[in-house]
């Protein structure tokens, strides 16, 4: 039987080819409601590297491949970031795609053309990604909820989740995906710069990236409580309290420097002889302005009586979100009423410091297998697994040492772990914006087409926003979130009937989701 971690990763690329097969029918058995994406107007800047080579119907069909916002990705992919709509899109995606096109998927160039292999690097990346971010996926579940059989029902739910078309197209949910849950890992794996960093690329990926923030600044909560309260050291508590400040500016940084780039392009460098108003702002974030302007975010904007079919459309997701942050909430309240916090902030502080005993045993067991010579391969063989038997006991004895402290480690376990409670707050903070603020209203306004820049060609390329005006980003938005699928495994793995009931709709859910996806979503019809 192969590993768990092998099995997520198999059934993840498994999930990727049904949702491209099931996608590419509907394209070969429908016709898509709007063909205005195959529109290609050339550069407003155009570059030799940017140069294709004449269409073909290869290389239309391959471009034809960019529907909803990955037209704005393949598009900012291939000539930057024209016009102030183009800013809501982050730079990570475009900037990948273009890599690939002008590394790995070079030769191909000549014969699809620039644009078409901009759409297929889009593809593969995403989907190769996504299965990355599955792996992770199930090692960070393993880590928080000590169960590896929890963990991999999880990752199957991940797997084969209601938003797998957008992880599977030109969207950015894959890269967010893989750097969100990886930089989440390696987080309460203890490696904190390698955490940091990743964290900071899924901000550049998507907005709500700079949220994860928020659990730096958890486990310093943590570290300070510990070593003010256990180890009388206020000076390791504020270090602990000022390095998390810092990877938290980092985080932030790679967004704010995508809005400075946009101000410099646009307020100071822009071709408009009357400044846009968000550049009159005490602080000029253009990213908010397109969401409230172009989009129609905002506090109960979308709380209007036409707009129930999508509430109930959206409800699904909406109800599980809600239902995780409940059953998490009671589980956390019953953990503290039978363990103070106290011991479970040390609890969590040493299996962290653990789990990240073991990384490094790891990695000073491969330096020493490598470094051995060929002529007492044997002997250094052997002294290598002494030391990394030595060092698995110390690490066990630790460990074990931390887990005697508490009497009652076992139902502790059982009943969940102080680290469920930076997800349960992160969930709670996500689903109270889709539901009173990011049901987005995808209409762009006519009106507001007033600058020189926007002429027919943008039009022409936003044709397909026009012409279904609604949309909701419910399901993508808590798509990532590793709560919801912790969750929704639970009930899957309870015995009791109306556990049974409910895990035959999670089922027809994730199913009917797929399936309405692959044939929408691909076909220009308005999905999720």
């Amino acid at each position: 039987m192969a590993p768990p971690l092998a099995g997520v990763v198999r059934l993840a690329a498994a999930s990727r080819v049904l949702v491209l097969s099931l996608s590419l029918l509907a394209r070969l058995l429908f016709r898509p409601y709007d063909t205005s994406a195959s529109l290609s107007p050339p550069c407003l800047s155009s570059s030799p590297s940017a140069a294709s080579s004449p269409p073909t119907n290869l290389s239309a069909a391959v471009s034809s491949l960019a529907v909803w916002d990955g037209v704005h990705f393949a598009r900012s992919a291939e000539c930057g970031y024209e016009y102030e709509q183009s800013f809501a899109f982050l730079p990570l995606l475009p900037a990948s795609i273009a890599l690939l096109a002008r590394s790995l998927f070079a030769p191909l160039v000549p014969v699809l053309g620039y644009r078409a292999v901009l759409v297929l690097s889009g593809y593969v990346l995403n989907n190769v990604t996504f299965v990355a971010a599955a792996a992770y996926f199930y090692r960070l579940s393993v880590l928080i909820l000590k169960d590896r059989k929890a963990a991999y029902r999880a990752s199957v739910l991940f797997c084969f989740n209601p938003a797998s078309v957008f992880y599977s197209s030109l969207y950015s949910e894959s890269l967010y995906a893989l750097f969100s849950l990886g930089g989440l890992f390696y987080l309460f794996s203890g490696a904190n710069t390698v955490a940091a960093i990743m964290l900071a690329l899924s901000g550049s990926a998507r907005s709500n990236g700079a949220l994860n923030a928020g659990y730096f600044c958890f486990q310093a909560l943590l570290q300070a409580y510990d070593a003010a309260v256990r180890k009388k050291r206020p000076l390791f508590a504020i270090q602990a309290l000022v390095a998390a400040a810092l990877r938290t500016i980092f985080i932030f940084l790679p967004f704010f420097a995508f809005q400075a780039y946009a101000y410099l392009n646009i307020c100071v460098h822009g071709s408009s002889e009357e400044l846009r108003p968000w550049c009159k702002t005490k602080v000029p974030l253009l990213y908010g302005f397109i969401q409230s302007h172009y989009w129609g975010v905002g506090f109960l904007r979308y709380f209007q009586v036409k707009q129930l079919p999508n509430f109930l459309l959206a409800s699904p997701v909406l109800s599980l979100a809600v239902y995780s942050i409940i059953h998490y909430t009671k589980m956390l309240h019953q953990l503290f009423r039978t363990t103070s916090i106290h011991m479970q902030i040390i609890t969590a502080l040493e299996e962290s410091s653990v789990e990240s005993c073991k990384g490094s045993d790891d990695m000073t067991v491969s330096r020493s297998e490598l470094s051995t010579g060929s002529t007492n391969k044997t002997q250094g063989n052997s002294k290598v697994k002494q030391r990394k038997s030595i060092a698995t006991e110390k690490a066990s004895a630790t460990f074990y040492d931390t887990m005697s402290a508490n009497q009652n480690i076992k139902e502790i376990q059982d009943e969940g772990s102080i680290l469920l409670l930076p997800f349960v707050l992160h969930l709670a903070f996500m689903t109270f914006t889709a539901f009173f603020v990011m049901h987005v209203q995808v209409s762009t306004r006519i009106s507001s087409l007033k600058r020189a820049y926007l002429d027919v060609l943008l039009i022409s390329l936003l044709k397909y926003q026009l012409s279904v005006p609604l949309m909701k980003v419910s399901t993508r938005f808590l798509s990532a979130s590793p709560p919801i699928y912790w969750a929704a495994g639970h009930i899957l793995a309870s015995p009791n009937c109306s556990s049974r009931r409910w895990s035959y709709l999670i089922c027809v859910y994730f199913i009917a989701y797929i399936l309405l996806g692959s044939l929408l979503f691909s076909n220009f019809y308005p999905f999720t």
